[in-house]
Formats: structure tokens, C-alpha cells, sequence
């Protein structure tokens, strides 16, 4: 049975670590939507042994078993000639690129004093430079065709915050800015960025207890809101963060907003400071793990 049915008709996309997880969810989404999709992923496991090509060649034949169009592609986005590979390879077998889903990620968990170097690098290497890596290429053809759609999949981390998870949590919060200043730099060429903060069940949330895993929507459940951000109609939406939790669409602030102010002709003294500020902007303020008073 053909699952081919409409909004992505004709489209050509790029969706990075589209093995398993999100990505694949969002392949089979794309696919059944009418778009030709790349699945990438360079067959990583959590532990950061490489297994081969089975996610992507699993995924590509799940789409095709469904008379879908998908080819598969190994190529690692933490390199600059791994991002440009999986460009071309998009327009290679499908004559352009219309759509780039930037959702490749690791984790390499550990608390700030237990991080090695490595552990820092390797996630930022794969989140957030590997989003400059893919995304450079794609918005010099996409420019050329006046047309685009970039998505960047970032996580709840960067509101809330994750203990263990400061090399992913930073380069989550990069993602944001990138999308921010990319939709200032491109929607003048018909090229929208948007950022998608997904809540999902995957192997990257296994972690959790039982009973809170029930709680969490599939990878399934956040594919049609990625999926319209990549269509014609969401051509209005620009440097948004779009926020999917199952059933619950949010849309987030585009960056931090000014809560409160205090405001005086000139410099402050650090005694004014220390005098104004905890009836001021300490007041009600809530922060995400209060800290215990010194010994």
C-alpha cells in the first residue's frame, strides 16, 4: 500500500541520525507526506561504538516496503566533509534539497568535575557543530533556488536543565542561537530556520524510571508538527521554537524577555547593589536548584 499522501509532495530532505528515534520517526513522516528523504545516520550506539549501517538501511527499507522514496547515507555530520557529502548526496539522488532536519545526538553524561575534554568535544562535535556542518551546504543550494526549510531539533534541557548534561545542554542552547540568527540572515531568500523542542521516548531517555517513561510521548507523536514546519504552509514561521510534547504544540519565546528592571543615572555601586537588589530583582525569584547556605 502506497502511504504517499500530500503536504511534502515533491520535496527532497535531509534528516541527520534518521536510524532510529526522532529521526526515523520524522523520515516516515516526511515519506508518507510525498518527500524524497536521505536517512542519515552514521550507525552510532550510545556508548559511541560504530555498528555499521543497519539504522539507516532498517529505516530506507521501511519507507520503500511502503511505497515511499528514501535513500540511505553513512556520512558523520561532526566533520565538515561528512556534512558536505550528505548535501550532495540529497541532490545527487534527487536533483535538489528542499528540506534539512538537523537532529543527529549523542550523549557522553557525566557531572562537570567527572567530564573529560573528550566527553565535552565529542557531543559538541556532533550537536551543534554538526548543525554549521550541514546546514552551510544546504543554504547554498537552498539560496540558489530561493527556497528552504531548516529544522533544528534542540531539547528541554536548555530551559530546565539536565545535571550530567552540560556538554549537551550547551550545545542545545548554541542550536537555539544559531536558528536565531540564521532566520534573520535567510528569510529575506525564502529560507525559514525554525528550532523544534521535542519531548520523546527514545534510547536517549532510557535513563528514566519506568513509570516515568510512561508518561512520555513516542518519537511518533512529535512527527507531523516537524513535518509541517518543513511544508509550504508554515512558510510564515521564522526563527521560532517550536515546542512538542505529544498532543501540546507550545510556541517558546524567541529568546530570554526582561522581567523586571532597576534603573538609576549612572553606575551602580556594588552597595546600592547589595542594599536594592533582594527586595528587587531577587524578590520571587525562583531559581532551578536553590543553593545551600556554606558550611
Amino acid at each position: 500500500m502506497c502511504i504517499i499522501s500530500g503536504i511534502l509532495n515533491g520535496k527532497a530532505a535531509v534528516i541527520t541520525g534518521a536510524g532510529r528515534g526522532l529521526g526515523r520517526a520524522f523520515a516516515l513522516a516526511f515519506a508518507g507526506q510525498g518527500a524524497s528523504v536521505l536517512v542519515n545516520d552514521l550507525g552510532t550506539e550510545m556508548n559511541g561504538e560504530i555498528t555499521g549501517n543497519r539504522p539507516a538501511d532498517e529505516t530506507v527499507a521501511e519507507i520503500t516496503a511502503k511505497g515511499g522514496k528514501a535513500v540511505a547515507n553513512y556520512e558523520s555530520v561532526a566533520a565538515v566533509e561528512g556534512g558536505e557529502k550528505i548535501i550532495n548526496a540529497c541532490v545527487e539522488n534527487f536533483g535538489k534539497i528542499d528540506i534539512l532536519v538537523n537532529n543527529a545526538g549523542i550523549l557522553r553524561d557525566h557531572m562537570i568535575w567527572n567530564m573529560t575534554p573528550e566527553e565535552w568535544d565529542t557531543v559538541l562535535k556532533v550537536h551543534l557543530y554538526g548543525v554549521f556542518n550541514c546546514t552551510k551546504p544546504a543554504v547554498i543550494m537552498m539560496k540558489q533556488q530561493g527556497s528552504g526549510r531548516i529544522i533544528n531539533i534542540t531539547s528541554p534541557t536548555v530551559v530546565n536543565g539536565a545535571p550530567g548534561q552540560s556538554n549537551y545542554g550547551t550545545a542545545k542552547a548554541g542550536i537555539l542561537g544559531f536558528t536565531r540568527v540564521l532566520a534573520r540572515e535567510l528569510g529575506r531568500y525564502g529560507i525559514t530556520v525554525n528550532a523544534l523542542l521535542p519531548v520523546a521516548a527514545t534510547r536517549m531517555t532510557d535513563f528514566f524510571d519506568e513509570e516515568v517513561k510512561k508518561t512520555i510521548p513516542l518519537a511518533e507523536d512529535n512527527a507531523p508538527v516537524v513535518a509541517y514546519l518543513a511544508s509550504d504552509a508554515a512558510a510564515n514561521i521564522n526563527g521560532q521554537v517550536i515546542g512538542s510534547n505529544g498532543g501540546l504544540v507550545s510556541l517558546y519565546t524567541p529568546a530570554p524577555v526582561i522581567v523586571k528592571t532597576i534603573c538609576k543615572d549612572g553606575r551602580w555601586t556594588v552597595e546600592e547593589l547589595a542594599e536594592i537588589m533582594p527586595a528587587t530583582l531577587e524578590a520571587d525569584m525562583v531559581g532551578p536548584e536553590p543553593p545551600k547556605p556554606p558550611k
